[in-house]
């Protein structure tokens, strides 16, 4: 049983009820007359707001406190254990040494939270009749970057495929626990304990590995400064004389200049190529990573393995361009095109569809995105927004589409393994 399942038998109050006890808990705070603690345990509180408020040692223990807005509170030394915080604005909240063993905090928004001190381990909540078994602490594809957790107590915490860059993890206790995909660019992580960490494909760039590498975690598959990718600067040409080169190859259909490669090139200094036309670039593993890619033309563009992790690719072109094995976890792919392209062979008309087999799009924002035709095979698309997005006639065969979105998508002549996903 989780945590949500039982979310409906909970009692729920109002916003104003929980004001009231907010500004109760305030004058308790402040030693004045009248003032009371705030104890709501096993209270459904789902989409209300905290905003700001001083909640230091209030105990919400078994909460349901999904989709809140909780931004700049001060839950110091509060009791949060067992809550479901998912989905809720946690923007520069403070959770010092709060506890918060058991909590689910999936797909919260935690960039430049202080949960320094606290208490991330695992937890178990008794229900009526019911027990919910010890479970880890959910962030998995949280934003927590710029988060500060210090000295927190976090052994075995899930933080798949979360935003972590420039976190403090600085002496906490992160004993198996699960970065896989996750973004700790710049973290700071001296003293810091990793033994039996998950790490497969976390991106550890600009970060001091050494305590990593005496712990005996596996860094095979994982990105780092030693193996982020050439850079630019090693190029035979500026950059600008390439892809000058390469527009003249295309618009001479091969006649003149030359195709532009960036395979296993690290593009992320450039930090921008929003708008660039770079129609059939080859760039086989290139790292991209939080890049802004606004209105780019990638059309039949060769792309695979690339990682567009955190990328911004809104109204990008990416007409019938191979991405495949590429990463676009938590990029904002909003209203881009990854439609088909037709060409003529032997006077028959012959659409090349975009290919996204094998990729990871976990977190994607994909809402009003054209995928029409695209080939999702073996895909990872878990949690996926494709809410109004064009799917006729796309392939997903093989696709893994736990938690993913298609409200008022288009999936005419979709295929998929089982039943079509609820639209």
């Amino acid at each position: 049983m989780t945590l949500g399942s039982f979310a409906q038998t909970l009692p729920r109050i109002s916003q104003t009820q929980l004001d009231e006890i907010a500004e109760l808990h305030k004058r308790f705070m402040e030693g004045r007359v009248g003032g009371r603690r705030a104890i709501l345990r096993k209270t459904d509180l789902t989409g209300l707001s905290l905003r700001e408020r001083d909640l230091r040692q209030a105990d919400f223990s078994g909460c349901i406190m999904a989709g809140m807005d909780l931004s700049a509170a001060n839950f110091r030394e509060a009791t949060l254990y067992a809550c479901d915080l998912s989905n809720s604005n946690l923007n520069k909240t403070v959770f010092v040494r709060a506890d918060l063993r058991g909590a689910r905090i999936e797909s919260a928004d935690l960039a430049g939270a202080n949960l320094d001190n606290a208490d991330l381990r695992a937890g178990a909540l008794s229900t009526d009749g019911s027990f919910v078994p010890s479970q880890n602490v959910n962030f998995r594809g949280a934003n927590l970057a710029g988060a500060r957790l210090s000295g927190t107590l976090a052994s075995s915490a899930d933080f798949s495929d979360a935003i972590m860059s420039k976190v403090n993890l600085t002496g906490a206790d992160l004993r198996h626990a699960r970065f896989e995909g996750a973004d700790l660019t710049e973290a700071e992580i001296k003293g810091a304990q990793f033994n039996g960490a998950n790490m497969k494909s976390a991106i550890l760039t600009g970060v001091q590995i050494e305590d990593i590498r005496r712990s005996g975690v596996d860094l095979t598959m994982t990105i780092t400064d030693e193996n982020v990718g050439r850079s630019i600067q090693s190029l035979e040409q500026p950059l600008t004389k390439l892809i000058k080169d390469h527009r003249n190859w295309v618009s001479t259909v091969g006649a003149d200049g030359r195709q532009l490669d960036l395979s296993g090139y690290d593009l992320r200094i450039l930090l921008t190529l929003a708008g660039e036309k770079l129609t059939a670039l080859k760039a086989v593993g290139a790292r991209w990573c939080g890049m802004d890619l606004t209105d780019i033309q990638l059309q039949s563009a060769v792309l695979d393995q690339s990682d567009f992790r955190s990328c911004f690719l809104r109204g990008g072109d990416f007409r019938a361009s191979s991405m495949r094995g590429a990463r676009f976890s938590h990029a904002d792919m909003r209203n881009a095109d990854f439609s088909p392209l037709f060409f003529e062979v032997g006077g028959q008309k012959q659409a090349s569809p975009c290919n996204l087999s094998d990729s990871n799009m976990r977190y994607a924002n994909c809402t009003g995105t054209r995928f029409k035709m695209a080939k999702f095979n073996n895909a990872d698309l878990s949690y996926a927004d494709f809410s109004g997005a064009d799917l006729t006639e796309a392939i997903f065969t093989g696709a893994r589409l736990d938690g993913a979105r298609f409200v008022g998508a288009k999936l005419d002549g979709a295929t998929f393994d089982g039943e079509p996903p609820v639209v």
